[in-house]
């Protein structure tokens, strides 16, 4: 089953500065077109298989884990809405989930 993907402004702001810090960490745009690259990959695979990730504590929330960043979303019907994603090395009470994902 192929999901459409659907991204909230939020997941889209997330990606952003993620690739945005680290091209002005490196200097170079390298390192985030692979991150990118990555990104992309794990999003295809999601729409061939949108039930791969982990459930939380919200059931209807899944989370696939690309590196060192999670990747929240949500599957209705046959539909994959990204709703963020959050760089695992940061503080865990520094994201809440009802607040950041809806």
């Amino acid at each position: 089953m192929a999901g459409r993907i659907i991204w909230t402004l939020k997941a889209e702001k997330d990606l952003l500065g993620i690739l945005e810090y680290w091209v002005d960490r490196t200097q170079s745009f390298t390192y985030s077109k692979k991150l990118n690259k990555l990104f992309k990959e794990n999003i295809k695979l999601l729409s061939q298989y949108p039930h791969i990730g982990r459930i939380t504590d919200d059931n209807n929330i899944r989370i696939k884990i690309i590196g060192n960043y999670l990747l929240f979303y949500e599957v209705i019907e046959i539909h994959i809405i990204i709703l963020k994603i959050w760089d695992s090395r940061q503080n865990p009470k520094s994201l809440e989930l009802n607040k950041d994902l809806k």
